[in-house]
């Protein structure tokens, strides 16, 4: 059965029943970094990894659930800056290189050779990283709301997606001076890079929300996180501080690099209306990609927990138990 197939109400299959973690622990990576990770499913079972979006923006319980717990061995971490790592929302030592030593570093402290990469929006573009610097120690892709971390994305993220979002736009815009507009990223990471609380978090909250109401074609999937300012911070000061470089990358660098893991299986599931990556760039990496997989969703946005887009990654884990990787098997 092929994962583009028309479906009926009850056709998708919905998350798996929550799960409990059975191995959690803080990995100390340097450079004052401890990374908190946490393991689920079933200890024996298939590797896999969880690469969470943002960055800055941490796991949630919801995550594991894309996962059968009988088959799979997911490992869920928060990245530098995020979640319960440590020290929180910090950007010194903070590049995409460093995430992918980190994955590195945490592969070999669980005693995993290979592992299956799961991420979605910047977990897309942390695990091609890491796929591309380590395609030996990788099983397959499971990508959701492609980014690929170039600047004419980061231009539509900053100011494209507010054309489809006015209100959220205007109010993006509103803690910035009308004469610092000019340089809106640039005025935004100077606010976020500043200590004093009074400058940062009416900037952190104004960024993070922006990013929430583009991020899900009719209303924001629940996320109590939203209320948090250390989850605003993280993710705004996180995001900024990436996009003022590039995300660390040379142009156009992952997808020109396609090739080292083009022979490795992925499923790349996409929603027709994700403002906050379109996706003209998923089509891009499915074309750079022959034998990927590439699953329209028709009416989703960005979001992983909107209907189409979570029963899509629950059949794509599904696909990928089953060696050799086939999606008939469905």
């Amino acid at each position: 059965m092929n994962l583009n197939q028309p479906y009926a109400s009850n056709f998708w299959r919905e998350l798996f029943p929550p799960i409990q973690p059975y191995a959690e622990g803080w990995l100390p990576v340097g450079d004052g970094h401890a990374l908190y990770w946490y393991e689920c499913g079933n200890p024996q079972g298939k590797p896999a990894v969880f690469l969470h979006g943002g960055p800055g923006a941490g796991c949630i319980p919801a995550y594991r659930r894309f996962f059968d717990p009988d088959i799979w061995r997911v490992i869920l971490v928060d990245q530098r800056g995020s979640g319960r790592s440590q020290p929180i929302a910090e950007t010194g030592a903070n590049t995409t290189q460093d995430l992918v030593s980190d994955l590195e570093k945490l592969r070999v402290d669980r005693g995993v050779e290979e592992w299956l990469l799961f991420g979605g929006s910047w977990g897309s573009t942390l695990a091609l990283a890491y796929g591309e610097a380590h395609p030996e120690r990788c099983t397959g892709f499971v990508l959701r709301g492609v980014f690929l971390g170039t600047q004419p994305e980061i231009d539509w993220f900053m100011h494209g997606m507010g054309h489809f979002f006015p209100e959220a736009a205007r109010e993006f815009l509103a803690p910035i001076t009308p004469p610092e507009r000019d340089d809106l990223l640039g005025s935004y990471h100077a606010r976020l890079s500043d200590p004093d609380p009074a400058v940062h978090l009416p900037a952190a909250r104004a960024w993070t929300l922006y990013e929430s109401r583009c991020s899900a074609l009719r209303s924001r999937v629940g996320d109590g996180r939203l209320t948090s300012d250390r989850f605003a911070l993280s993710v705004a000061r996180m995001e900024a501080h990436y996009f003022v470089h590039q995300c660390f990358f040379e142009p156009d660098q992952l997808l020109d690099n396609v090739g080292v893991i083009s022979h490795l299986p992925c499923v790349i599931v996409q929603g027709r209306y994700d403002l906050v990556c379109p996706p003209v760039t998923a089509q891009n990496l499915a074309r750079a990609w022959p034998g990927s997989e590439l699953v329209m969703i028709e009416d989703a946005g960005h979001s992983a927990l909107e209907p189409g887009v979570r029963a899509a990654l629950v059949r794509a884990t599904e696909a990928m138990a089953r060696p050799p990787f086939a999606l008939t098997d469905i």
